[in-house]
């Protein structure tokens, strides 16, 4: 079907109003995102329901294949969960990154496969499920499996973020375990690529733990997250900003879980509930990095407030959206 037929060149409401303010704040070092982009609910917002039409009507897969390049017309860096549960092959990293322009990035997550302790009791682990994982924090899997082959796209990688889930009392025998395994992965990653860490654990944010990470010039993750202090509690931390660049994650309103947010958001069409300490304290880490002339990275989701777009332009705008 020819194309032309339903396009109009003139995108989304929202997308109109973002595009442009989003696009200043990045030739400035500060870059607004969303979590993932697969998100039907933002048709008629961020997306164009007409250049997804298939004989007559909405083609979902269609949606899905092309959505990205659509995306990247307001947005200047999206994150990638995706990466999270698999080392994405080389043909598969051709095809993302061959729907985005090149001034395009992404946050990635690096593969569970490094960061989990013990694989998670869940049917889709198969054998695995409830086992120690022998790859905890392995350089060399991390080097061989990811970073070699993702390396032709460098240029468009944001940073690397190493997830960490909450470990339970019986995972190392203080924190300062973790903090000295990690250490030693740190200091043998491949260079010149941007890393941060996110953690789960609110014990876990000590001196210690943020000078394991001042030392390599690694990122604290600022997560907002349902059993993790505020964002703006994490920046008051003298320590935390341990990086010549910031990485936030707006997740989820502190007390709430990621199923409870689901059940309520899906799918995911407007604001429902605002979280305005979270957007306080995405504008002052916006304001910090303005004037310290250094890059900030934020991914805002959707099961924060139930529309990350919108959220997003409510802190940009320093407005009520």
């Amino acid at each position: 079907m020819d194309r032309s037929l339903f396009d109009t060149n003139d995108p989304p409401p929202q997308a109109a109003r973002l595009a442009p303010v989003l696009r200043s704040l990045a030739e400035q070092g500060v870059y607004f995102g969303t979590s993932s982009w697969k998100y039907e609910g933002w048709l008629g917002s961020i997306y164009s329901p007409e250049r997804y039409v298939t004989r007559g009507k909405f083609s979902r897969k269609k949606f899905e294949t092309e959505c990205l390049r659509e995306y990247a017309e307001t947005f200047p860096v999206v994150g990638g969960d995706f990466s999270f549960y698999q080392f994405p092959t080389a043909d598969a990293w051709a095809r993302i990154f061959s729907d985005t322009p090149p001034n395009f990035a992404f946050g990635l997550k690096v593969p569970e496969h490094v960061t989990v302790l013990q694989w998670p009791g869940h049917a889709r682990y198969g054998s695995r499920a409830g086992q120690s994982n022998e790859h905890f924090l392995d350089t060399d899997l991390f080097d061989r499996a990811f970073t070699r082959i993702l390396e032709p796209y460098r240029h468009q990688v944001a940073v690397l973020i190493f997830e960490f889930g909450a470990f339970s009392k019986g995972d190392f025998a203080s924190p300062a375990d973790f903090y000295q395994r990690l250490d030693g992965f740190l200091g043998g990653l491949p260079a010149s690529w941007r890393y941060a860490v996110e953690i789960r654990n609110k014990d876990y944010l000590a001196p210690a733990y943020f000078s394991v990470l001042a030392r390599h010039n690694v990122a604290h993750v600022f997560n907002a997250w349902t059993r993790m202090p505020t964002v703006d509690e994490q920046m008051a931390i003298p320590e935390a900003f341990t990086a010549d660049f910031t990485v936030v994650r707006a997740l989820l309103q502190k007390g709430r879980t990621y199923e409870q947010a689901v059940k309520m958001f899906e799918p995911y069409q407007e604001v429902q509930q605002t979280d305005p300490l979270t957007r306080e304290a995405l504008r002052r880490l916006v304001e910090r990095a303005l004037q310290k002339r250094q890059r900030a990275y934020a991914w805002v989701n959707n099961r924060l407030e139930g529309h990350a777009p919108t959220t997003i332009e409510a802190v940009v705008s320093a407005g009520d959206a």
